[in-house]
């Protein structure tokens, strides 16, 4: 069983996605980790974000590896613990690079696929879930929110790790995501055809958990 639950950056995906599995005793695939895993490695190798190429080289050169510990996602790439490095602020302007490369986009659509033949079911966060990755997902879902919530969020998120950032600034950079994860000729961000949509602005993160989970109980 496929649980996919996609949106725009900032509209609760991961946080309500990791809840969501962890209800459901099921794997978390974390589809943004596998994105930010090679936006980490392409810069700490002073690739040229823009080469295709030479990010595939990354990719396929190095030993990226994505396991479920604790209910969570743990990257470790070349042996290397990752799973904190790849939430930099800076690794997170660069992933649309990443997200925009068709061939990278490709490769990490057959992990993404192979990590669920592996377990009997999943719950999985991310942009193209629902439309491309796992079409034939039995739940989906969309979260959307309002910029300026989304923000908000995203500021205090930052604030418990010690980042103090300007909110308008995150505003910004929310609404410039938005602009290149929809515009991207592959794979852009769509609400799936027959995705529940869920406007979690005015919700609490238990709100949200709670309508999916009373969906996927109605029709599991």
């Amino acid at each position: 069983m496929i649980v996919t639950i996609d949106g725009p950056a900032g509209s609760g995906k991961s946080s309500v996605a990791k809840i969501v599995a962890e209800r459901l005793s099921a794997a978390f695939l974390d589809s943004g980790a596998m994105y930010r895993a090679v936006t980490l490695a392409a810069m700490d190798e002073g690739t040229n974000l823009e080469d295709q190429a030479a990010l595939l080289a990354v990719l396929e050169g190095k030993d990226f590896n994505f396991d479920i510990t604790g209910g969570r996602m743990v990257v470790s790439i070349d042996g290397i613990d990752a799973t904190e490095s790849i939430r930099r602020l800076d690794v997170t302007e660069n992933v649309k690079y990443i997200a925009r490369a068709p061939m990278i986009r490709s490769k990490l659509v057959e992990i993404q696929r192979q990590f669920a033949r592996e377990h009997e079911i999943i719950v999985t966060e991310g942009r193209d879930l629902g439309t491309v990755v796992f079409p034939d997902a039995k739940f989906k879902f969309f979260l959307v929110a309002d910029p300026a919530e989304r923000a908000r969020r995203r500021h205090a998120e930052l604030a418990e790790k010690g980042t103090d950032i300007d909110i308008a600034k995150l505003e910004e950079d929310i609404r410039l995501r938005d602009a290149s994860d929809i515009e991207r000729e592959h794979s852009p961000l769509l609400k799936a055809d027959d995705a529940i949509e869920i406007d979690t602005t005015p919700l609490d993160l238990p709100g949200v958990v709670e309508k999916i989970l009373f969906y996927v109980s109605r029709k599991a």
